[in-house]
């Protein structure tokens, strides 16, 4: 497994970007929570999706497929939680859900050497 690390500065860099974003439009009682819960939600599919490179090119293919679908689904999450407003617990508990998921897959995928 190689990590490039321009890379993983510009994903941070767009992680927090779009963090801002989510941060400008949220209301004031979850400026903070949606800005945290955004950046740890876009930026650990994002390293994955771009910044790392496994040895078989079909693991490194899978995995960037299956972040990308992870990462659509945390700005779709967010995206709710900025229009909708949805309560504190549940953005809670279904980011942690989804990331714990995208974690799983992760690392099944990586044990199968595909």
């Amino acid at each position: 497994m190689k990590i490039n690390s321009s890379f993983t500065i510009i994903s941070i860099i767009l992680s927090a970007l779009i963090s801002y974003g989510f941060y400008s439009y949220a209301s004031v009682e979850s400026k903070n929570l949606i800005t945290i819960g955004s950046f740890i939600s876009m930026v650990i599919p994002l390293i994955f999706m771009l910044c790392v490179q496994y040895e078989l090119p079909r693991t490194t293919m899978n995995i960037r497929a299956i972040s990308s679908v992870f990462l659509m689904l945390f700005i779709f999450l967010n995206f709710l939680e900025v229009i909708v407003k949805l309560s504190t617990p549940l953005y809670i508990v279904s980011s942690g859900i989804l990331l714990c998921i995208f974690l799983i897959l992760l690392t099944s995928i990586n044990r199968a050497k595909q």
